[in-house]
Order: C-alpha cells, then sequence, then structure tokens
C-alpha cells in the first residue's frame, strides 16, 4: 500500500523540494497539497521547473486530514506557525507528522497536545525515529554542525568549539528579504546572526545526549554565501588524539549511515548540492583539529532528511527515493 501524504505549506522552498522528491518515490501517493495563496492553481505554475513533472493541484481543502485519508502530513511551514496549525486543525490520530520548522526540536517544547515529538536525525535517534509517529526534522545548520561533532561527543572530546558556516540564499526562505536579491548576494557575503543563532539549542541538546558530562560550548558564526544551495561548515576545537585515531572514530560511527561519507581527501560543495550527503573531513595542526562539513542545505538539510525521516516511521530502507545525483558540473 501507498504512503497517502499530504503537505503543507508546498509552495515554498522546502514544500517545493519535497514535492519534486516524492513525486517520484516508489512508494508515495501524494494525497494533499495545501497552500491557501495558491488554492486551484496547478503546481507547476508556482513551482515551474515540474511542466510536464506532475498534474498536481494546491488546495486548501483540510478535510482529507480529519477523515485520515492520508497517513503522513509534512509541515512545512514558517517557525513557528506548525504548533498553530496543529492546534487548530484536527487530524486524525492515525496520521503521522513531520515538522520542517523549530517548533518541536528543543525537549522542552517538544509535546502539542497528544502528539510526542522525536528530533529526527537519524545519525542520532535512527531506532527512536522508526518506532516515532511525530517527527522533529533538523535544522540545516544544525544537521551540518552535528554531524561534524557527533562521533567526538560519543567520545568525550567536546568543550569549546568555534564553528563557522556559510549557507546559500535559499536558506532564507522564498520571501524576499533584502539580503536575498541576486544584487546583494552575487559577489558578496556576510556574517550575521553571530552566536546567537536559533540553531544553537539543538545542537548543544544532541551533543550533551552523546557527552552528558561535558561543559559543551558552541561558538558559531554564520554567513551569508553569494550561491543558491550548500552549506559548508569548519569546526575548531582543541584535539589531544592523533588525526588517524579521531578517523578511526568517525568511519566507527558512520559506518552503517549510508548517507554521511567520511573522506581523507579536501571536501567541496559540489559533491554533495542536490543529494541527501553529508560529507566530512578532517585535518589537525598541532593540537588542533577542524571539522569540515557540507550537505545540501534543501535536501539533507530540510526535504531529504525529512523523506527520510518518513522511510523509517514507515518501515522502508531509509535511502528509499533518496539516491539522488550530484550536478558536478
Amino acid at each position: 500500500m501507498p504512503i497517502n501524504t499530504a503537505i503543507i505549506g508546498g509552495a515554498g522552498y522546502t514544500g517545493g523540494e519535497l514535492i519534486r522528491l516524492l513525486i517520484h518515490h516508489p512508494e508515495v501517493n501524494i494525497r494533499l497539497l495545501h497552500s491557501r495563496s495558491n488554492a486551484g492553481k496547478p503546481v507547476s505554475s508556482v513551482h515551474r521547473d515540474l511542466l510536464g513533472e506532475t498534474e498536481l493541484f494546491f488546495t486548501d481543502d483540510l478535510s482529507p486530514l480529519e477523515k485520515g485519508e492520508v497517513n503522513l502530513v509534512f509541515l512545512c511551514l514558517g517557525h513557528g506557525e506548525s504548533r498553530k496549525f496543529l492546534e487548530n486543525t484536527t487530524i486524525a490520530p492515525s496520521v503521522k507528522v513531520i515538522d520542517l520548522a523549530n517548533d518541536f526540536r528543543l525537549a522542552g517544547q517538544s509535546v502539542c497536545g497528544k502528539r510526542k515529538f522525536i528530533y529526527g536525525l537519524p545519525e542520532l535517534n535512527r531506532e527512536s525515529i522508526r518506532k516515532a509517529d511525530n517527527v522533529a526534522n533538523p535544522g540545516c545548520f544544525a544537521t551540518a554542525i552535528q554531524l561534524g561533532l557527533l562521533p567526538l561527543a560519543k567520545a568525550g572530546l567536546l568543550k569549546d568549539i568555534y564553528t563557522t558556516g556559510i549557507t546559500g540564499s535559499t536558506g532564507a526562505g522564498q520571501s524576499l528579504a533584502a539580503t536575498s536579491h541576486f544584487s546583494w548576494r552575487a559577489n558578496n557575503i556576510q556574517a550575521y546572526k553571530t552566536l546567537t543563532h536559533q540553531h544553537l539549542g539543538e545542537i548543544g541538546e544532541s551533543l550533551l545526549h552523546l557527552q552528558p558530562d561535558g561543559d559543551l560550548n558552541v561558538h558559531f558564526v554564520p554567513w551569508r554565501g553569494d550561491f543558491t544551495r550548500g552549506i559548508f561548515i569548519s569546526s575548531t576545537l582543541h584535539c589531544e588524539e592523533s588525526l588517524e585515531t579521531v578517523y578511526q572514530l568517525f568511519e566507527a560511527y558512520y559506518k552503517e549511515h549510508p548517507f554521511t561519507m567520511v573522506s581523507r581527501e579536501p571536501i567541496f560543495l559540489k559533491q554533495v548540492v542536490n543529494t541527501n550527503k553529508a560529507v566530512i573531513q578532517l585535518e589537525k595542526a598541532g593540537s588542533k583539529l577542524v571539522v569540515h562539513s557540507a550537505i545540501d542545505n534543501l535536501v539533507k538539510g530540510a526535504s531529504g532528511q525529512a523523506v527520510q525521516n518518513m522511510n523509517l516511521v514507515s518501515g522502508l530502507d531509509e535511502m528509499t527515493g533518496l539516491k539522488l545525483k550530484a550536478n558536478y558540473f
């Protein structure tokens, strides 16, 4: 039986990316594409690249959720809107929910009514996700940073981490802002939300889950980049272990996680853009270790990871529908 899915907020970047993935997923039927502002319009009139790929239309009719005509709902709403949606919409208890916003990621905010959300980073919580009915998809920066630090946390090697990361313009969402116009982004970079980024909370909770006795501090400076897709992270920390020892820690940790690859050669964004991969590389000078990690912010950092989580909660191989091709040239 196919997984009948609904996408709430299907007109934005993450909603569009989710549609692109699900229309070719072998186990999925998109039952409902919700958008208040685009109700009645064909999907290809909003996501123009999907012309000829799908005949689906947007709707504002939510009755299939109440009737249980869908198995799983993806919430691709603005931050703070998912909780409001669940509180104000009748959804059959049997329907599973995957939220792509930040409403339920922190432990103290993970409950909404009778729904309890599990933090959806498979490389940390895969077995819990398999048993979950509700999943809080991680943030894009949070995903890239955590994947570069989880093996070190498990080994108890973290204390002060100094992280810089650059993201493409799609990380700002589809609504225009002064810093998302082409004329501003082109040939330009800028630091923003220095040491205060909203993903720091979920990063801290995940690392403390693996290293509960550590005094952990992540000092993060994000940058806006002059490209559209991708995140590249560099995290620097003190480490007395040899580079070979640290590589062995990473390779052992990610051995059973098919989307995270550890490289002994320099990594770059084109390896991951348009894929659900994360790639990691290590460098060491004296007692300083640098962990580089790269993902596509819209795929592994958002919609691709949401599909990976859907596969897990639905009892499928987590790679189903996600064997994607990078655009190398």
